[in-house]
């Protein structure tokens, strides 16, 4: 490999984060190895070694990156919603339509490989708090609103956190429906919520 030119040190760790993030969403968090952000970036190995002495800091970088964006992305998806019912009916769809199974594979990778790395558990930690938070927020709102009726939405909120990352984890291997996957935790959550049987739907 031809010796790559010379760059600003912020602008070439930036250029291998996103080589990193863009390794990870085509083939998995598993991929983001040495050599393979090396390959993406069109460098040497020791060149990402220089910038990344500790590939278990790049690699839960690189899972925070993509999960943050896609956290934001959310975000804006649900501040376009008119009211907190049709906030948590965008949720539920966009986090079972199949359209982000590749930030899915990031997850399922991340819980497994968290259990070894120490950085990558703790960013997992700070990650699955984020996205609480997010669907806590939806749930108080409904609640303040008068249009879900719960006393605990911190603990609805993890139930249905813990509901979606265990349906998109078995999407990833084909199995059950994905509209039996959507209608069923839609009826789940009209129960826990006090709404109206297919008022999710």
């Amino acid at each position: 490999m031809s010796r790559a030119a010379r760059k600003p040190p912020a602008e070439r760790r930036a250029e291998l984060a996103a080589a990193a993030r863009s390794l990870a969403l085509a083939e998995g968090l598993a991929a983001v190895t040495l050599r393979g952000v090396a390959a993406c970036a069109g460098v040497a190995p020791a060149l990402v070694a220089h910038y990344y002495e500790s590939m278990d800091a790049l690699v839960a970088d690189t899972f925070s990156s993509v999960v943050a964006a896609e956290i934001d992305d959310v975000r804006a998806l649900l501040a376009a919603a008119p009211d907190p019912v049709a906030r948590l009916r965008a949720l539920v769809a966009t986090l079972l339509d199949g359209s982000r199974d590749d930030v899915t594979l990031i997850w399922v990778e991340a819980f497994a490989l968290g259990r070894r790395s120490e950085t990558l558990g703790a960013a997992v930690r700070v990650q699955m708090d984020a996205w609480r938070a997010v669907i806590e927020g939806v749930i108080a709102d409904g609640v303040a609103a008068g249009a879900f009726r719960t006393d605990e939405p911190e603990a609805v909120a993890w139930q249905l956190l813990g509901m979606i990352d265990g349906l998109n984890a078995q999407a990833l291997v084909r199995w059950g429906g994905a509209a039996d996957r959507g209608s069923q935790l839609a009826h789940a959550l009209e129960g826990m919520l006090g709404l109206r049987r297919g008022e999710l739907h």
